[in-house]
């Protein structure tokens, strides 16, 4: 929740809510990016001990995935299954633009709400 109380406070502070929206949003796309990018490019190395996701975890994402198909990348702002997400559309290696776009726009979905919670919450904080 750092990024998101982080956004909360500076909205409520008047800063320009579109610049926020594009800064957050940049931001925590350019760590599902590099999700993309470990999953795509060091899969080499999942048998060795300090790989973070174990065989079984990596199965399981996996299925889910193909169970759900691309438009899961939706959701790839959800704390615990973001990350795997991510990482699993570089493993099989969903188009780079087709993910930046899903990606990128349920980010900015999450950073919306935020926004408008603080922009329009009563002066309860």
């Amino acid at each position: 929740m750092g990024s998101e109380a982080v956004l909360f406070a500076l909205v409520r502070e008047g800063k320009p809510i579109w610049a926020l929206l594009l800064i957050a949003t940049a931001g925590n796309t350019l760590g599902s990016v590099i999700n993309y990018a470990l999953g795509r490019w060091l899969l080499h190395f999942q048998d060795r001990r300090w790989f973070v996701f174990k065989a079984h975890q990596l199965e399981r994402i996996t299925q889910a995935f193909h169970r759900y198909g691309r438009w899961s990348l939706l959701l790839a702002w959800l704390p615990v299954v973001g990350d795997p997400l991510t990482f699993v559309a570089g493993v099989l290696r969903v188009s780079f633009w087709q993910f930046l776009m899903l990606v990128a726009v349920g980010k900015a979905a999450r950073y919306g709400v935020v926004i408008c919670a603080s922009k329009y919450s009563l002066n309860w904080f």
